[in-house]
């Protein structure tokens, strides 16, 4: 899709009186005033009050005026989680402009291609990313976060500024998906969309003034799932790292952190450090990016964290649903409570709908066996793909956000996913889930983590193989695996193959199943659903 400028006439006109415009940029303004004092940020040894933060985000807006930024100019961040980062969320959009954060862990062509479709004429950039802007034309101003950063800040006022925003549903930000099949697209989001997301982020996750979040989901991940904006819509403080590290995070937990985010890989990388031990308090987790197993969400409690699963993707500004426990479930056997955690639950209070539907756009059973495509449509799906229509009728077609994920309903009205359309395997005409296998084989006490994925097979067209990392010191034969897989899964589903190795994961912990089925399919041809 195309940006539009509203008409400078439009502008200028007076706003009704029983309506304003929903906008995140409205949370600083208000958290500057009522939490001025409250800790709203640190990152290392920078400390910054609400005032402070907002003073900050004001001088950064006004400079970015100044310097020639109009309505709908793109302003591009390539930096680690920080506040320079946090700040830009608010004070890009506050200037009329739109943020496009970008993976980290992109390489310079990648990078460079962003840049250029964004359209951004400016980024930001921490020292130690400067290289990957090597791809990057000249013409794109630089600004290093720093020195030259903070000067630019210097120069800015701290004075409010008047918003051009005319409508909530003008773009805040564009994000980039991770382009794993064809060049990345660019995703949408709004300000009503970031306003209503952030809003329900922080009442599922229980954030209030005094709570400390700990960054170690990125910002520029669907801007944080809305975190980065959330946090100052109850002045709560935000605690930033570059990178995550299982020893200093476990010292972060113990030293007042009270809320986090991560994907299951980052979870699992947590519990099987040898920094890992029950906290003294409990901290409250949100997980999403793969339906966690049974077997990790106990280990996580058993750790004393209150972890709720979320799920969602880029397009609905990360998490669309929420798993809410049931009255009852906490009576219920340690083991079946992780069964029913591990589902992905229903709509959060702001999102919208979600179905799950068949080919012909017909809901399937609520039986919780029946499996379709989960759909959705709502306040939090995104406006469209930048500058790319067709990709955008595909991906609303029949009037819904299609997800390309396969889930079943539950009776409860809960989904539940069973696989990526694409990771679906099919095996001599059964259809087999890998997260269904994927459960099985982690649920052995010496492995860390898994991926399965469809590879060929002479006799029944593709067979399931489990890619497998062991627990540190702990050792099982391939044939052990199977053994103990026997004993959850049907003959068919049982992998084939179970090859010892590290995972390929993304910058947010995702496990990149992509690489693993390249190797594995090269030089043949597989269907993809």
């Amino acid at each position: 899709m195309a940006l539009s400028t509203p008409p400078l006439a439009k502008l200028s006109t007076q706003p009704p009186v029983h309506r304003q415009e929903l906008s995140p940029i409205y949370f600083l303004e208000r958290a500057g005033d009522i939490y001025a004092e409250r800790p709203a940020v640190t990152d290392g040894d920078q400390r910054y009050t609400w005032r402070e933060f907002r003073a900050r985000a004001r001088r950064f807006a006004s400079e970015l005026r100044t310097d020639g930024l109009k309505k709908g100019d793109r302003v591009a961040f390539l930096a680690f989680n920080s506040e320079p980062l946090l700040l830009a969320h608010f004070a890009v959009p506050m200037a009329g402009g739109i943020l496009v954060a970008i993976n980290t862990r992109l390489n310079p062509e990648e990078i460079a291609y962003i840049i250029s479709h964004s359209g951004a004429t400016r980024v930001f950039v921490t020292p130690e990313l400067l290289p990957q802007l090597g791809a990057v034309p000249p013409t794109v101003q630089r600004v290093v976060l720093g020195p030259d950063f903070e000067a630019l800040l210097a120069r800015g006022s701290e004075a409010p500024l008047e918003l051009c925003l005319v409508s909530e549903d003008e773009p805040i930000t564009i994000n980039y998906t991770s382009g794993t099949t064809g060049r990345p697209k660019g995703v949408v989001y709004h300000h009503r969309g970031a306003y209503l997301n952030a809003l329900a982020m922080i009442l599922d996750h229980r954030v209030q003034a005094e709570s400390r979040y700990l960054w170690t989901l990125p910002m520029f991940h669907c801007n944080g799932w809305c975190f980065t904006w959330g946090l100052a819509a109850v002045g709560a403080e935000s605690v930033c790292i570059p990178k995550i590290e299982p020893g200093p995070t476990w010292q972060l937990f113990d030293a007042g952190v009270t809320h986090f985010c991560a994907a299951p890989t980052v979870c699992t990388m947590l519990v099987a450090d040898p920094a890992a031990h029950r906290l003294e308090r409990p901290v409250r987790l949100f997980t999403a990016g793969a339906p966690p197993s049974p077997t990790l969400i106990a280990r996580m409690a058993d750790l004393n964290f209150q972890l709720d699963h979320v799920y969602g993707l880029t397009e609905v500004y990360g998490p669309f649903t929420i798993n809410v426990p049931s009255p009852g479930m906490g009576a219920l056997p340690a083991e079946q409570q992780a069964q029913l955690r591990a589902r992905q639950g229903m709509p959060n209070v702001c999102a919208g709908e979600v179905r799950v539907v068949d080919d012909a756009m017909n809901d399937v059973a609520m039986d919780g066996a029946t499996m379709g495509e989960v759909v959705m449509r709502g306040n939090v799906v995104m406006t469209g793909y930048f500058e790319d229509a067709e990709a955008t009728d595909r991906a609303f077609f029949g009037g819904w956000f299609h997800s390309g994920d396969l889930g079943v309903h539950h009776p409860d009205g809960s989904i539940e996913l069973r696989d990526r359309a694409k990771d679906i395997i099919i095996s001599g005409g059964e259809n087999i889930s890998t997260i269904e296998v994927e459960q099985a084989v982690v649920s052995h006490p010496a492995v860390m983590e898994c991926a399965v994925i469809a590879v060929p097979d002479p006799k029944w067209g593709e067979v399931p193989k489990a890619f497998v990392t062991l627990k540190p010191g702990a050792s099982v034969t391939a044939e052990e695996l199977v053994a103990h897989c026997r004993t959850r899964l049907a003959n068919f589903k049982l992998p084939r193959h179970i090859e010892f190795c590290a995972l390929p994961k993304t910058s947010t912990g995702k496990i990149q199943k992509f690489m693993l089925r390249d190797k594995e399919w090269k030089g043949r041809d597989r269907r993809i659903n």
